[in-house]
């Protein structure tokens, strides 16, 4: 029989030592990294390989020096690495860092860690950790948001990729996958040798919802910041200005919506990057469109609120937890089957729809149905927020458990925690 959630460590008579190496403290996991921490069986320590992102720094993506306007380091347990090379960013090598096998070991009187959860394997850093574990006896959990919608490889990189994986499946001992996507990856990649722990890509859910409900009362400010009238469609981009994020397949969208349509929407494109002049001088002449750079993480619900629907119109985008967050603000999402959020998140005509990457006319007939239906934008929404409430942090704990439970030496593991 299955134990229940809160049951699963009973036996365990200390809490689990538990290991998270990640480069660099990033906004969207530290909300989940305190609620872990709340956890009382379960002991975490986080090792960053650096603290750039706390100290500010220039973001290649959005093309803007920058720095988070949200706690970064409160609420859990951690520690700074050494490093021998520290560039202010996240590459192959760097951070890199030293002093990695005596931290797992245990040092001070400390026991050895229990198991080490790793972030991502393409870095010199993950390498190091899990020979180090392995040396000392600890498993391996990794995580990434890898998916199979990959730009292609010929068959050189392919066979190198294989034998890579080949080395990688003896250095892990199991893995959390965030999604379907992401699940069939690791399966393609490590077959059945590995066990596969769903724990779901999600945000503070509670975080946007709340502060979504709260941008409403102050709507107006917003509207007549951006001089825009009240009542109209709203369509919103919120992202990263990067080619592969396809903001102008948006924008040809719209050109294209507004012609046709009596809806009289409005394009609001929030972000900055490599692609805002070009983008700027595509949109001459479309009075309706605002550009309004980048915004920090705790104003984007302002937008959500804003909005009448989403868009992300990306290519080779791994997850997109800006759907997640935009979900939250009970509002629909468009977005293309390159996003790998789509299969868990969105279903076509219930929580707004998926169209194929770079298929703009799919994109302008999608936007035409949920503006200019009536009631299918706030149906759709309704529908969103139902959806991304049951994809939360706490299906992410059960599934770290149900993973300590299988990995760590001395618990109970049962057939249908290893399966899932």
């Amino acid at each position: 029989m299955a134990r229940g959630r809160g049951s699963i460590m009973a036996e365990v008579k200390r809490p689990v030592r538990l290991a998270y190496l990640v480069s660099h403290p990033i906004q969207y996991q530290v909300p989940l990294l305190r609620r872990i921490a709340a956890e009382p069986d379960i002991d975490l320590t986080v090792l960053y390989g650096s603290d750039f992102s706390v100290r500010g720094y220039k973001d290649d993506g959005f093309g803007v020096d920058l720095k988070w306007d949200l706690p970064l380091l409160d609420g859990y347990k951690y520690e700074i690495l050494p490093a021998l090379r520290d560039t202010g960013t996240q590459t192959f090598a760097a951070p890199l860092n030293y002093g990695i096998f005596s931290r797992l070991r245990g040092r001070g009187g400390e026991a050895p860690y229990d198991l080490l959860w790793v972030h991502g394997y393409a870095m010199v850093n993950s390498m190091v950790a899990m020979v180090a574990a392995k040396a000392l006896g600890i498993p391996v959990l990794m995580r990434s948001d890898s998916t199979l919608i990959d730009r292609p490889r010929g068959g050189a990189k392919r066979f190198a990729k294989r034998l890579f994986f080949a080395g990688l499946r003896q250095m892990i001992d199991g893995v959390l996958t965030i999604g379907t996507l992401n699940e069939g990856y690791w399966r393609a990649s490590v077959g059945d040798s590995v066990p596969l722990f769903r724990m779901p890509y999600a945000v503070d859910n509670d975080f946007f919802r709340r502060r979504s409900e709260e941008a409403a009362s102050r709507r107006g400010e917003l509207l007549a910041e951006l001089k825009m009238e009240a009542g109209r469609p709203v369509i919103l981009f919120a992202s990263k200005l990067q080619y592969r994020k396809h903001a102008d397949h948006l924008l040809e969208a719209y050109r294209r919506l507004i012609e046709r349509s009596s809806a009289g929407p409005y394009l609001v494109i929030v972000g900055d990057g490599e692609a805002r002049a070009e983008l700027g001088r595509s949109a001459a002449g479309l009075e309706d469109v605002r550009f309004c750079g980048f915004r920090n993480q705790s104003e984007l619900p302002r937008f959500f609120d804003l909005a009448t629907v989403f868009v992300l119109p990306a290519r080779h985008e791994p997850w997109g937890l800006i759907v997640n967050e935009v979900m939250n603000a009970a509002r629909p999402v468009i977005m293309t089957d390159d996003v790998g959020a789509h299969p868990d998140l969105v279903t076509n005509g219930v929580e707004g729809y998926v169209y194929p990457v770079g298929d703009i006319a799919a994109l302008t007939e999608a936007l035409d149905r949920v503006i200019s239906v009536p009631g299918e934008a706030e149906r759709m929404g309704r529908n969103a927020l139902a959806r991304i409430s049951a994809w939360n942090f706490e299906e992410d704990i059960a599934g770290l458990r149900r993973a300590i439970a299988a990995l760590t030496k001395g618990l109970p593991v049962e057939r249908e925690f290893a399966a899932k």
